[in-house]
């Protein structure tokens, strides 16, 4: 707790300033309901806040000197980081709020309104209409779309958050590493959902929280080649042969992780898994190198798209990119590097470029045949966390070799 309120208390005197310059906002205003919560409004909250409370709002007033001053018009105050200025028992709350606002007289007011990020389009139609109904004619014309501030909010990490991330992403490879083990697993007996299980539980009792439902798969000789989105499976069961993966994220500190790798269930007398499999995963972390290449500052997530497929297609390489931004949510604010299904670029969301100091996600995959399995084809999916720190680099490695299972 007192870790992370460090962190926002220095996140509100050096990022928010920055992103309210660069955005040309002069206030900028965060109101939701509770049980109805603004996506943002809980990375602006201290600990152990847990919801908004009857309607909370946190008003953030660019000053001249480049400050930016914070404070709440709402009934319950935040200690410590949000000053509440509104007396009940003088004025309506929104009556107050349309009077501090004609007070500063803004050129520019930023509401979480988007048609592009559900991260900044928090403010509901009600609220909304309300806020505008309280405001005196003409005031209108200054309201803005508060997403290029809700977003840069939301993605740019501080060097205190960056030290500790690597250690949250080693958590994950330590926890996937168990998962694919003879701890957990038997094979003849042990399901992919067993492993699945076995995740959410250690995930829960290492008091982390899982961000969605882990998954596990198998890909085999006799097994037929198949659509990766629909889980579909013949077999449940893990064999030796088998080539497994999985899909697991949580969160710690309240930044979240996100990664997919791949085991191999050694055959009797096998010492290590065929080398088709091997070069399949080494196909895998060559589209890895060209991505986090193509990621450069300035650029938008669909010219990185483009340009990691079409260095794919030179080299002969059958991949999809589907990699997203991490941090305060898995799949977090920022821009989107392809969709599996949108392998031609994504409008609106992949528009949005890279900035400095900011956490991606990975997320990638490669179909490859592999000459022991009779030429069937084996698709590698991998995911792993990196951070733009000026360029790009893992925050705490890769998988390169199979985790191998006796």
């Amino acid at each position: 707790m007192i870790v992370r309120n460090q962190w926002l208390h220095e996140r509100l005197t050096t990022v928010l300033p920055e992103l309210m310059e660069r955005a040309e906002i002069d206030l900028w205003i965060v109101s939701c309901r509770e049980y109805n919560e603004d996506p943002v409004v809980m990375s602006l909250l201290p600990q152990p806040s847990m919801s908004a409370r009857r309607r909370t709002i946190l008003v953030f007033e660019r000053q001249a000197n480049g400050t930016v001053t914070q404070f709440s018009v709402s009934r319950y105050p935040v200690p410590n980081v949000y000053d509440t200025v509104w007396l009940p028992e003088q004025e309506s709350q929104l009556a107050c709020l349309a009077r501090l606002i004609v007070e500063r007289n803004p050129r520019r007011v930023a509401l979480n309104c988007s048609h592009t990020f559900a991260f900044a389009d928090g403010l509901s139609h009600s609220e909304y209409s309300r806020l505008i109904a309280a405001l005196p004619e003409g005031y209108g014309s200054r309201i803005v779309s508060g997403d290029a501030i809700a977003i840069g909010w939301l993605e740019r990490r501080i060097n205190a958050e960056l030290e500790v991330y690597p250690r949250i992403v080693a958590m994950g490879h330590a926890l996937i590493k168990r998962a694919f083990s003879t701890e957990v697993i038997h094979p003849g007996v042990t399901t992919t959902e067993d492993i699945v299980w076995w995740l959410r539980d250690e995930i829960q009792r290492m008091g982390l929280q899982a961000w969605f439902q882990p998954t596990v798969m198998l890909q085999a000789e006799d097994q037929p080649f198949g659509n990766f989105i629909d889980g579909a499976e013949k077999r449940m069961v893990i064999k030796p042969g088998d080539l497994l993966h999985c899909d697991v994220g949580f969160h710690y500190l309240g930044l979240a992780t996100d990664q997919q790798q791949h085991a191999y269930v050694l055959k009797p007398g096998e010492t290590d898994a065929p080398a088709g499999l091997k070069a399949a995963l080494a196909t895998g972390n060559r589209v890895q190198d060209i991505h986090l290449e193509e990621m450069q500052i300035g650029r938008t997530g669909n010219e990185v798209l483009h340009a990691v497929l079409a260095r794919c297609s030179a080299e002969n390489i059958a991949a999809m990119i589907y990699s997203h931004p991490l941090g305060y949510h898995g799949h977090a604010a920022g821009p989107t590097i392809g969709l599996w299904d949108q392998q031609e670029g994504v409008a609106g969301k992949g528009d949005y470029p890279l900035y400095d100091k900011t956490c991606y996600s990975i997320e990638l995959n490669i179909t490859q045949t592999i000459p022991e399995w009779g030429n069937q084809p084996v698709r590698i999916m991998l995911e792993e966390d990196a951070v733009l720190d000026t360029k790009m680099r893992w925050l705490a490695g890769r998988q390169s070799d199979l985790h191998l299972i006796v």
